[in-house]
């Protein structure tokens, strides 16, 4: 077993016969030989008294797990999990855009897009004059591009541990915390069965730990099937095959969570679904004079409102695969029209058109779109939506719930935590139903709505 430990100022005796050394800031294999999976903590104090009583959530995000991967490729190990606890056989609805790191973020403060920062998966900002990209390794560790309060930070402000075992944002000091245990952050398109399963070995040697150490909320990144969905397609049987590779992993996890005995709430969601891309590559700027624009895929940022105006004004006829909005004029159902990181004029496609402002430049080589592709408007392309089981013993067995929006994830799970929740997004009534101590364990097993 993948053993992780602590060194505080003297060194803690654990049940486990190994451990992982203190480091600051800087990843290191964890103790054992295993380089799976390095893991740095940070000194956060104990556990306090009060959030020792408490329960357990470990969350489990499967990139890309289309809403009905599940059903379509009979994923015993999440059908199950859905029908010992609560599920969304219709879906649950992502934030837009629909993007990764986006949504992961959403999950996580309870707040949409625009609200947390995080617009896209790279944008610029007009105030940082600098820009924001997930392959930016110094970007993603800077807290100043976050905002909101994370679930582990929530958890480490009022003396509960947390634990990243990769998670968007989780390496950032954010709202003055990062968790007490996190690994950086690896995109990695293909890991081992080896460095997958360390994430399963990890998280239940850190909840083996002594109460005063153990983490409380746990997190667990894996990045399949979304590569294979944009390599071969939604559809593919490769991708299938990675959807039932994650369900069978779905399954070691539960049984080595149960094998601890400790109470665990297991949430596994994704951050979005997958769609098969429909023609060629649209280049705005075949439409439009963006001379003197910033641009960043197909976000715009016009340096003046003459620009701005003009850009609008070439393009709000130009297709339609795409609709055109000033910012302020984005739909209010978007939740996207408040931060300027969304650039201004905004492009909204209407279907899965791949678009972008500008080919490569400087004679870089182009390449067509990948066959699948997310980002898009949940309410025009249902493909978007994501996947949402859990079960534990806080919440309700053989409950159904109606597609409801991801914000309502964060006060779900910080209930169930015990946590005060500052003002966010979402609301703890949508799956207030789900919980025992909500009467969710009374009202009997059915379809709750939503709000």
């Amino acid at each position: 077993m993948i053993l992780s430990a602590l060194k505080r100022s003297a060194m803690v005796c654990l049940a486990l016969t190994l451990a992982l050394p203190l480091v600051a800031q800087q990843a290191q294999p964890i103790a054992g030989g295993n380089p799976a999976l390095p893991l740095v903590h940070v000194e956060n104090g104990e556990n306090s008294a009060a959030t020792r009583k408490a329960h357990y959530v470990v969350l489990v995000s499967l990139d890309g797990f289309r809403w009905d991967y599940a059903k379509n490729d009979h994923a015993a190990n999440l059908l199950a999990l859905g029908k010992k606890g609560v599920w969304a056989p219709e879906g649950m609805m992502p934030s837009y855009p629909s993007l990764t790191f986006p949504n992961h973020f959403t999950i996580v403060t309870g707040l949409y897009p625009e609200h947390h920062g995080l617009v896209a998966n790279g944008f610029y900002d007009e105030t940082k004059h600098a820009r924001y990209a997930i392959s930016d390794t110094k970007a993603v560790q800077d807290g100043s591009w976050y905002s909101g309060v994370p679930l582990w930070s929530l958890a480490e402000s009022q003396g509960m541990h947390a634990a990243c075992l990769y998670w968007p944002g989780s390496e950032a000091e954010i709202a003055g915390h990062r968790p007490s245990w996190y690994a950086v952050f690896d995109n990695k398109t293909q890991a081992s069965d080896e460095e997958e399963k360390a994430r399963i070995d990890d998280a239940v040697a850190l909840l083996k730990m002594p109460e005063a150490e153990r983490p409380h909320f746990i997190t667990i990144y894996y990045s399949e099937p979304d590569h294979e969905g944009h390599q071969y397609g939604p559809d593919a049987p490769e991708t299938k095959e990675a959807a039932l590779k994650m369900d069978a992993m779905i399954g070691k996890l539960r049984k080595a969570l149960d094998s601890t005995k400790l109470p665990i709430d297991l949430v596994v969601v994704s951050d979005h679904g997958m769609v098969k891309e429909e023609g060629g590559w649209i280049n705005l700027d075949e439409f439009a004079d963006l001379s003197g624009f910033e641009t960043v895929g197909p976000l715009l940022y016009g340096k003046t409102e003459e620009d701005r105006a003009r850009v609008y004004d070439q393009l709000k006829h130009a297709s339609s695969e795409f609709v055109v909005y000033r910012r302020k004029d984005v739909p209010a159902g978007l939740e996207y029209n408040q931060n300027p990181r969304e650039g201004d004029p905004v492009i909204v496609a209407t279907g899965p058109y791949p678009i972008r402002a500008h080919k490569p430049q400087g004679g870089r080589p182009d390449y067509p779109p990948e066959p699948g592709m997310h980002g898009f408007d949940p309410r025009k392309v249902p493909e978007m939506k994501a996947s949402f089981f859990a079960a534990g013993p806080d919440i309700v067995r053989g409950k159904t719930v109606a597609p409801f929006n991801n914000v309502n994830l964060y006060p779900w799970i910080a209930h169930m935590l015990g946590l005060q929740t500052p003002k966010i997004d979402g609301s703890l009534n949508i799956l207030a139903g789900t919980l025992r101590d909500n009467g969710g364990e009374t009202a009997g097993a059915g379809e709750l709505k939503q709000e």
